[in-house]
């Protein structure tokens, strides 16, 4: 999307690896995987409401505060997590905070690191040993309630708006539009309104 990425210090950046095995669900699904952990983690530290945003960004109040990247490398999946602990960024098109603005000014990126190592090992065994339902589950319970309109921007640049549905038993978002068809969204860049 052509975004620059500010990483000011005192914050939360760091990957983890998981190495696809035979019976694990879909690859991409280890998105939903990181939120929970994420959520988790944030939900409460912060001083508002967190809520999981399609697929892996954690907003507090409808500010980000973390986000997830995901890249496939061979049969791994590097999941690259950053969560704005002591900063973050400013005049973006879209609205920011961080744990301390949230009034979480004892939050150290070193002790959070430990506990979201933890996390996101209790969901990445939920994940394996019981499949994808009860991380999907749990995702919808945290995300932004059935009936948000959102906007999405596709890879191609085209947009589309509608209102959040739900998501298959696939992971993938499904659009509610204003005429009720339903769409499929695999990827795009998410914007609330």
């Amino acid at each position: 999307m052509g975004r620059a990425w500010e990483s000011p210090r005192g914050n939360l950046y760091c990957s983890t690896l998981a190495r696809l095995r035979d019976l694990d669900p879909p690859p991409h699904t280890l998105a939903l995987v990181a939120a929970n952990a994420v959520h988790a983690l944030i939900a409460p530290l912060a001083g508002g409401q967190a809520r999981i945003k399609w697929p892996n960004d954690v907003l507090v109040d409808g500010a980000k505060i973390a986000g997830i990247l995901l890249e496939r490398v061979g049969d791994a999946v590097v999941v690259g997590i950053g969560i704005n602990v002591k900063d973050h960024p400013r005049d973006l098109d879209r609205p920011v905070t961080s744990l301390l603005a949230q009034g979480a000014g004892e939050a150290e990126a070193s002790a959070l690191l430990e506990r979201l190592a933890a996390l996101f090992a209790h969901w990445l065994a939920i994940w394996r040993a019981q499949g994808l339902e009860p991380v999907r589950t749990h995702w919808l319970l945290n995300a932004h309630p059935t009936g948000t309109p959102m906007r999405v921007t596709q890879s191609d640049g085209s947009v589309l708006e509608g209102r959040f549905d739900t998501l298959d038993r696939d992971g993938t978002l499904i659009l509610r539009l204003a005429n009720g068809d339903s769409r499929a969204i695999h990827a795009g860049d998410i914007l609330l309104i």
